[in-house]
């Protein structure tokens, strides 16, 4: 397998539930407890611009309402995704990517980009995703994104624009040709829910030359079974609870 320079523990949305989810104050709040590498969800503004949300639409993390992929960035950027949480972020707004990659880079933070596509969009998303990531990523000594995705079409988009960036498919079942499809995306990793992985698929991942990850882990005993099995990264929300550099 080629080096892997990322650290075993990445904070889930900046801070798992510590604070409202693909925010910068929950980067930063994920950083304060020591964190060094970040989840996000990316997908893209009706005007093409990638911007952090996790769902297809607003409602659940801000005041906004429908399809955000309805609406342009300078419309998004005028929404509370603070307030739902607690009153302490109320007035936080919805970060670009552009946004977060560059305090990663000031910061020396490692990023993994989940692609979140609109539907419809998948494709684009990627090539859109990647050409950003590669553009500030340039000529710095910070590790590039990994970039995952549940979308083929979105790591195929993001592979035609930026091949130089790793790639990683998420899975929450280990679906007939799961491995081949991970291999002729050219993945450097799968990501599954950390329930699927045992010692033969974890041994098949590393024999291919790629690299295994978990989400989302929040207990101990998932933690300790993960690593004793050898796996390489662990998502989790309990940023409080698990020392990043355990």
């Amino acid at each position: 397998m080629t080096p892997w320079p990322y650290p075993r523990w990445i904070a889930h949305r900046g801070a798992g539930k510590l604070a409202p989810e693909n925010t910068l104050a929950a980067f930063r709040l994920g950083a304060e407890y020591g964190y060094r590498m970040f989840e996000c969800d990316a997908k893209l503004s009706a005007d093409g611009i990638p911007f952090l949300l996790h769902d297809s639409t607003l409602e659940r993390t801000s005041n906004g309402r429908g399809t955000a992929g309805d609406l342009s960035w300078g419309e998004l950027a005028q929404l509370d995704a603070g307030a739902w949480h607690s009153r302490r972020f109320a007035g936080e707004g919805l970060p670009s990517l552009e946004g977060l990659i560059r305090f990663c880079l000031a910061n020396a933070h490692a990023l993994n980009i989940e692609i979140k596509p609109t539907p419809g969009v998948e494709r684009q998303t990627g090539e859109a995703v990647a050409q950003l990531s590669a553009r500030l990523w340039s000529g710095t000594k910070v590790p590039p994104p990994l970039l995952t995705s549940f979308q083929p079409e979105s790591l195929r988009g993001a592979m035609e624009a930026r091949p130089e960036l790793p790639r990683g498919l998420l899975l929450d079942t280990l679906t007939p040709g799961w491995l081949e499809s991970a291999s002729a995306l050219g993945c450097v990793a799968i990501v599954c829910n950390h329930a699927l992985w045992d010692a033969s698929n974890v041994a098949q991942v590393h024999a291919a030359g790629m690299r295994t990850l978990s989400y989302t882990v929040n207990d101990e005993w998932a933690a300790e079974r993960l690593i004793a099995l050898g796996t390489d990264g662990l998502i989790t929300d309990r940023v409080d609870r698990f020392s990043p550099a355990g």
